[in-house]
């Protein structure tokens, strides 16, 4: 049997030439490390549609955005009217509405995102499943403003294939609206009266072919112009706090600096996370009302002797 024998001094020299070809690695990645950090921040911040995005994203969280939220109280004048007042508390009606908002319609606004093209169908199936009248009446009349805020506003600057996803949605709009504005008493010739009486009453019969609900609506928008689903779905909810405390500003419960402060506590961030993560997976099958109290107050909105808001 052979044996074959190392010397010290030849695995010495192989030691030391492993050592330098490491150290001569590591100079060559150290010097190719800075150059593609700086390509990968440069193509991180030099990309229009998340800029473009961003953009929008600030635009669809303003107050100031022309949806009429502003008219609406959501429930709390009605609360606040049928509550006695040393029990009515807006931290006690907040985390309620912002659950039945969320189980309602939030389920509605992620589907759209995430399949834009199916908004007439969300929308009617939303429309189906509002119990309350008047919260039918303040969502229909917010997606309609948000409708005209895309075309009048958005679709402009938007590329052709985003337009074009809610052009046939927006003419099924425009048909309903103007089948609606048609008065049922249009003066009609003698002759032709009889043989048309009898089709009016069944086109009157007939449900809208759409009826623009916010959800739907919001997030199909949200969708075409860059934003993500967690976004879409944050900004819905976050608006609608935002239109709480403002009609509470207005019906005196507290003041602009306790507005600001419920809107940047921790309360709020952690409601809307968790509800967020509660629907997120919701079919729309699912949606529904989960605080039947919110379809009383909203629904006797309208019998308040005095009121500040349309519902």
């Amino acid at each position: 049997m052979s044996c074959h024998n190392v010397s010290p001094s030849s695995i010495e020299e192989t030691e030391n030439e492993i050592a330098e070809l490491e150290r001569r690695l590591s100079v060559a990645r150290a010097k190719l490390r800075p150059k593609t950090e700086n390509q990968k921040t440069h193509s991180e911040h030099s990309q229009p549609p998340t800029q473009s995005a961003h953009h929008y994203l600030l635009l669809l969280s303003d107050s100031a955005l022309p949806l009429g939220s502003f008219a609406f109280s959501s429930g709390l004048e009605s609360y606040l009217a049928h509550t006695p007042r040393n029990h009515a508390s807006f931290s006690a009606f907040l985390p309620e509405s912002l659950s039945s908002y969320a189980s309602t319609t939030l389920p509605f606004v992620l589907a759209a995102h995430r399949d834009p093209a199916a908004v007439a169908d969300l929308d009617d199936a939303l429309d189906a499943a509002i119990i309350c009248t008047v919260g039918r009446r303040a969502s229909v009349a917010q997606g309609r403003a948000l409708v005209s805020v895309w075309e009048r506003s958005f679709a402009g600057s938007l590329p052709e294939e985003a337009v074009e996803t809610l052009r046939p949605y927006v003419a099924l709009l425009r048909s309903t609206v103007v089948a609606s504005s048609l008065s049922p008493h249009t003066p009609t010739s003698t002759s032709t009266s009889s043989s048309c009486s009898s089709s009016r009453s069944d086109a009157k019969d007939l449900p809208p072919p759409v009826s623009a609900h916010l959800g739907p609506v919001f997030g199909a928008v949200c969708r075409l112009v860059g934003l993500t689903l967690h976004q879409t779905a944050y900004v819905f909810m976050l608006s609608h706090v935002k239109a709480l405390v403002s009609a509470a500003v207005r019906a005196s419960v507290f003041g602009p600096y306790q507005a600001q402060k419920v809107l940047g506590g921790a309360d709020v961030q952690r409601m809307i996370v968790t509800l967020i993560e509660r629907e997120w997976s919701t079919p729309v099958e699912e949606a529904g009302q989960t605080m039947p109290m919110m379809d009383l107050w909203i629904g006797r909105h309208e019998l308040l002797y005095s009121r500040i808001f349309n519902s």
